[in-house]
Formats: structure tokens, sequence, C-alpha cells
């Protein structure tokens, strides 16, 4: 073969071998494919992450609570604080003065706790208060603000001074006895949550009724009154369905429960003018099983029970007195008979023992009521609480 014949023999070869798309030994295309999924993958386990994450936080508090597109104005928000050390501790003041005569049971007065002992303990932040609760652990407080333009609003304060919110801008808030959970309204909405050290966890929520309001625990249930210029109430278990309206229509105020469960009340009678005590079955719709009428009670719902159940301490008047009267609930029947008591009730109502009550007056006094001597017909004296400002209304300190 001539040598040019042969260059052109090695040329065709090699344009032939250009020309025959051969395999490769990578695919791209197919490499790009699996990493595009591989980022899909990543991605979708980072947002069920962030999802788990949002569910954790909502359960522990630190989140805003659900929407309500009844409710107007900013919405209720549930604070736990969960990162308390980008803030400034406020410095609590703790000192001991006399110890404060009369008083047996703890007192906030403005911003300062006073203890049994004379104690005070400063806490910076808590705005004026209408309640007071022991933690459930005895470590701090809970406090439930005054009513305000905005709302009100639920604070916890610790021993060292420390003070958090829980709630701003609620409506009616209250606390179980045990102080292990707290009911409040956010516009047309009931919610209830539980109390775990300093946050509120768990909140459960149902539609209620426009002029509703929540209005004491009584064990795991809450009672809501249905509207505060008529009588009836309910009570709603959280998590057992909706509130829905009940059959109580008698019902003015309770003021708590004995210890086989009956709560007792006040009801109205055929006489607008005229109620009475009752004993109702929250069982059968608060229905009365028990009425006894006597003296007048006062349609502003103050009143406490003994944790025996043998005692009611209520506003009301007997002729010409008027004030804060003891009844004895044993003795409950057709005919009421009651004692005057004191001056009358403002506030809460913390019994210490089955026969001593205290509670704070109309001019900011406490009051301590023991029964023996109120039942011989001496009337409790009322007590200012030293040291107290101008303004500064106390109020007791209740559970224990």
């Amino acid at each position: 073969m001539r040598r040019d014949e042969l260059e052109g023999a090695v040329r065709e070869t090699l344009s032939h071998q250009v020309a025959v798309a051969r395999p490769l030994s990578a695919d791209p295309a197919g490499q790009a494919i699996r990493r595009a999924k591989r980022i899909r993958r990543r991605r979708t386990g980072a947002g069920l992450a962030l999802a788990a994450v949002a569910t954790v936080l909502v359960s522990t508090g630190m989140a805003q609570l659900v929407d309500d597109p009844g409710r107007q104005g900013t919405p209720i928000v549930v604070i736990g604080d969960p990162n308390p050390s980008g803030r400034p501790i406020p410095s609590a003041t703790a000192s001991v003065a006399a110890p404060t005569p009369g008083t047996s049971v703890d007192v906030l007065a403005g911003a300062t706790l006073i203890s049994v002992s004379g104690g005070r303990l400063e806490l910076p932040g808590v705005g004026r208060a209408e309640r007071a609760h022991l933690l459930p652990s005895g470590g701090g407080w809970l406090v439930v603000g005054a009513p305000t333009t905005a709302g009100r609003s639920l604070w916890v304060a610790q021993r060292d001074g420390l003070v958090q919110v829980l709630l701003a801008g609620a409506g009616s808030i209250v606390v179980a006895p045990d102080g292990r959970q707290v009911a409040w309204r956010d516009g047309t909405g009931l919610l209830v949550a539980g109390v775990v050290g300093t946050q509120l966890i768990g909140p459960v929520r149902t539609p209620m009724p426009t002029d509703a309001e929540p209005v004491r625990f009584i064990g795991d249930s809450v009672l809501v009154r249905l509207n505060p210029d008529d009588a009836g109430h309910i009570l709603w278990r959280p998590g057992v369905g909706q509130l829905t309206a009940g059959t109580d229509r008698s019902t003015l105020n309770v003021y708590g429960a004995l210890p086989d469960g009956r709560l007792v009340g006040q009801v109205s009678t055929g006489d607008p003018a005229r109620t009475c005590l009752a004993m109702l079955d929250p069982k059968r719709g608060l229905q009365p099983v028990l009425t006894g009428c006597g003296p007048e009670l006062s349609p502003d719902g103050a009143g406490g029970i003994s944790a025996d159940g043998r005692w009611l301490l209520v506003n009301g008047s007997i002729g010409k007195a008027s004030g804060s009267l003891l009844v004895d609930l044993q003795r409950l029947g057709p005919d009421v008979t009651a004692v005057p008591a004191g001056p009358p009730v403002t506030g809460e109502i913390a019994w210490t023992t089955a026969s001593d009550a205290t509670y704070v007056d109309g001019a900011g006094n406490v009051v301590r009521v023991n029964v023996d001597r109120v039942r011989s017909g001496k009337l409790a004296d009322p007590t200012p609480v030293p040291g107290v400002q101008p303004g500064d209304r106390p109020v007791l300190v209740t559970g224990s």
C-alpha cells in the first residue's frame, strides 16, 4: 500500500471513531438527578424537624396560641421565657421586718410580698394585682393582674424575685385551688392550660358564648357563668366536648365545693328582691337539692367555704346590719341562720384552719375571723398592713 493510501485509511478510521457516540464511564445527568433527590430528602427531613420543634414549643407554652378570628386586637401570647440568660434579672430585695400583726397568710401589696413572719420581697414587674396564688412547688407565686383596657395579665414570680409574664391581654383569669391549672378567656374562646414549673403547657381551647366568663375551678372542671347580668352557670371539663348551654337558669353565684362534691351557691327565687342559699348537684346540671333562705345575700359573689365544708363566710345583711356573715352549712334548711362576722369581704377568702378565715376589707385592711369568737357575738376587727403605700391594695396569697 502506498503511503498516501495508508494516510487516507488512518484518517477515515479516526473520523468514524469521532462520529460514533461511545458510552461514558460516568453519567452527568444521572448524577444531577440523584443529587437533586438527596437535597430534596434533606430538605424534607429539615422541615419535619422544624415542625417537631414548633410542636414542642406550642406544647411547652412558648409560642403564640391559635389565632381566633373572633378576637379583636393583639393575640394573647403565652410566654415561657425559653432563654432567660439574654435579659437582665431583676434584683430581689428581701428583708425581715417586725412580724405583721393580725396577718395569718402572706399578703401581696403592690410589688411587695409580705410574709407572715414580716419578711418582704420586692417583685419588680408585677403590676396591680387582683389575686395571688402559691405555685404547686412552693417555689413562687402566680399573680393575676387587675383588669385594664388592654385586658388582664398573669405573672409568675419566683422566690429570688424573678418575674415573668405568662399571659397578656386576656379576659377573666382563674387559677385552680391547687395551683396546677389556669383558665382564661381569649376573644370567643375559653382556654385551660397546666402549670408546670414556671410555664403553661398543653393549652385546650373551646368556643364560648359572647358574654360568658370562667368563674372558678371545681375539681378538674371549669365553672363558667353564661351571662354576667343573668342567672345560669355550666361546668366544662377540658378535652371532653365543647362548651354548650346547660339547664341551670337559677344560680347567681357559686361560693365553692363541699367535700362530697356538692356546690354551695346563691340562687334566685320567684321574688326578684330575694335570693337564697342552695346545695347544688354538679351531676344534674347544678340543680338545687337543698335550699335555705333568710339573710339577704350580696350580689357581688364574695364568699368562701372552710375546707371541712362546715362554714360559709359570705357578704350579706341581717336586718340593718350588713357585712360578712357566718353560716353553718350543716344546719342549712328552709331557714338559714347567719351571724354577723365583720366588714364586707373583698377579693379571696383564705381559710387557714377549719375555724379561722382571713380576708381583706374595702379599706385594704386584713380581717381575721375566728368562728368561736364570731358565734359568741364578737365581730372580727380589721388590722392595717404595716408599710403598705397608699393605692397599693393588698391581696391575700391563697393556696397551700
